[in-house]
């Protein structure tokens, strides 16, 4: 009886400030939105029902975990079992982003996209909260369908997301497929089904090109309006049209360029690098990767944050900087905390590598190694960090990176495809 008064009152405070959400085990349930309530005792249980006109919930209630400003926790367990959930009302001030929501009442439209599309397996779990110790991104709606023996992953992306979201999908689907194999023990997963809106699987279908024949991935499309999904071929699918700037393109610009940037060059040759910036007519000049002056057809400038012309009368600041960067911008540096030390990481590692690329691998031909180089699709701008060959042939794409990115592979994929796509074109 105490149990019962505490939860009613705990609900009529919460309502009394306004509008309220609520979340089981961490997932919002947004088919619950406005929602009318009936606290009721029956066999010395407390029952709680929650409905609206989306969908209705009852659980068991068996405590309180929390009842303070703004939020109610509450400890319930499901009909037919004993594993106690948390069930939590938390109040408008403290409700879920717009994007965070719009997963969620996608999660409650996709089961049912799932039950239509696959009417022989059941729906083991089902959710879009994070796991940022597995990597899983709170972007997706993730979970297992479950078969008479064996159980696949499946994730899906919400209308309404950014390109790089959908593009994304494949990543976080791998991740899942390989967390979601080893939690389970009684039944085998056996692949991955990934489902997006019409239309926004251009990049997954090419990207997966790249996966290995023995992991099954199966991509579907889904009509927003009807809910209906569609089993789509990556090979229709997959044509993502790109194009590589031709290397006598980025020549003729540094020939342009040679008169006004080989004096500063020669300032440090060992650590001074030149490489056309992509899309200009302009040349960069690096120090260890750190871009520090560049040329175009106004003349040359240089500066860390501010720019000023290049002339006569300036020269002595140009020598200054390059020689505040020999101290400051090198391995024997007294700090590396210092800004000028960790500025463009990635690029200070590419300028290391090109250096000696053997220290890499000892096979790539050092005559044909190139650094930055644009490889244009629709959309998207893409430059290749490092593009090159072995001294047998064979095709390298290097993608650097100074921190850890759960990117990093599939973006040196997509662009080893469509490079490897050229080559093959001829």
């Amino acid at each position: 009886m105490e149990l019962r008064e505490s939860l009613k009152q705990g609900l009529e405070r919460l309502l009394a400030s306004g509008r309220v959400k609520i979340r089981e085990n961490g997932s919002w349930l947004a088919s619950l939105e406005d929602f009318d309530y009936e606290v009721r005792e029956k066999a010395g249980a407390i029952l709680l029902h929650l409905w609206s006109p989306e969908g209705t919930l009852v659980r068991r209630v068996i405590g309180i975990d929390a009842d303070e400003d703004g939020r109610l926790a509450l400890k319930v367990t499901r009909f037919g079992h004993t594993r106690p959930d948390r069930l939590e009302f938390v109040c408008r001030e403290r409700e879920p982003e717009s994007g965070q929501l719009r997963r969620e009442q996608f999660r409650a439209r996709f089961s049912e996209m799932l039950a239509r599309q696959f009417p022989d397996e059941s729906v083991s779990s089902l959710t879009s909260a994070s796991d940022l110790e597995h990597s899983l991104s709170g972007n997706y709606v993730r979970g297992i369908l479950m078969a008479r023996n064996r159980g696949t992953a499946i994730m899906a992306a919400a209308p309404g997301e950014s390109s790089a979201t959908y593009d994304a999908l494949l990543t976080f689907g791998l991740l899942w497929l390989d967390r979601s194999r080893y939690r389970k023990s009684r039944q085998p997963i056996g692949g991955l089904r990934l489902f997006f809106p019409e239309g926004s699987g251009n990049v997954i279908a090419h990207r997966v090109k790249a996966v290995s024949p023995s992991m099954t991935v199966e991509l579907y499309e889904y009509d927003t309006a009807t809910r209906r999904t569609l089993r789509i071929d990556p090979r229709d699918a997959g044509n993502v049209k790109s194009w590589l700037v031709p290397r006598r393109e980025l020549e003729g610009t540094l020939a342009q360029a040679r008169e006004a940037i080989e004096p500063i060059c020669r300032l440090n040759p060992a650590a001074i690098t030149a490489e056309p910036i992509p899309g200009t007519s302009e040349v960069a000049l690096r120090f260890r990767g750190l871009l520090f002056a560049r040329w175009g057809p106004d003349g040359a400038f240089f500066g860390i944050g501010s720019e000023r012309a290049l002339t006569p009368a300036t020269r002595p600041e140009l020598e200054r900087l390059v020689r505040k960067l020999e101290t400051q911008r090198s391995p024997l540096a007294s700090s590396s905390q210092g800004p000028l030390y960790r500025a463009q990481a990635e690029r200070w590692l590419e300028s290391l590598v090109i250096a000696d690329a053997a220290r890499i691998d000892a096979r790539i031909d050092l005559r044909f190694l190139y650094a930055q180089v644009p490889a244009i699709s629709a959309g998207d701008r893409g430059i290749i960090d490092l593009l090159g060959i072995t001294r047998d042939g064979r095709l390298v794409i290097m993608e650097l990176k100074a921190s850890e990115d759960v990117q990093l592979l599939m973006q040196a994929i997509d662009y080893w495809l469509r490079v490897r796509r050229h080559q093959e074109q001829g």
